[in-house]
């Protein structure tokens, strides 16, 4: 037997419960102003009261200094970069997918990685996901689509896959420009 609880709407919130909700759901998790608009403005009430109301928290936030999509770019970019231990690529598309502006993203990054070796933060990552030496042409290939997604160069998975000696042939890899 099933039991699903039966949920009543909650009701709205005016701009008062609107602002108390915005420094809650802040306060557990940062988030970008997009990502706290849209929170928002499902507990607001319909029309265009709610989206004054929510316009309105938003500033108050900006003002108090609780929101800033700067400041979460930097973290978010620092915190996956030192502990996901992420290429830059991967990080670029979760900045875009939060919400950040592209200009902001291209400078967050360029602050974050200009001083990073690749290949160096590769092999950590490699190291912090237990990586086994790729032992055929299906480990190498499997190794290889994980560096993609963990948002490495082309350029930096070939060194790393040489430095484990895999047996690669020869391809002309021509890095695009991000």
């Amino acid at each position: 037997m099933v039991f699903s609880k039966s949920r009543t709407p909650r009701p709205p919130l005016d701009r008062a419960g609107l602002l108390e909700f915005a420094v809650r759901s802040l306060s557990s998790k940062m988030k970008s102003i997009r990502d706290l608009r849209r929170k928002l403005n499902e507990r607001a009430e319909p029309g265009e009261d709610g989206v004054a109301s929510v316009d309105a928290v938003i500033e108050k936030l900006k003002d108090l200094g609780y929101l800033s999509d700067e400041r979460f770019a930097a973290d978010y970019t620092r915190l996956r970069k030192e502990n996901e231990k992420f290429g830059r690529r991967r990080v670029q598309q979760g900045l875009m997918q939060k919400g950040i502006a592209q200009e902001l993203t291209n400078s967050t990054l360029a602050t974050a990685y200009d001083e990073v070796d690749e290949a160096a933060l590769a092999k950590q990552y490699v190291e912090r996901k237990r990586m086994k030496k790729p032992e055929g042409e299906k480990e190498i290939a499997r190794a290889m689509r994980r560096l993609m997604a963990a948002g490495f160069s082309t350029k930096t998975i070939w060194k790393v896959l040489r430095s484990w000696g895999a047996e690669l042939e020869e391809v002309d890899v021509v890095e695009e420009e991000v």
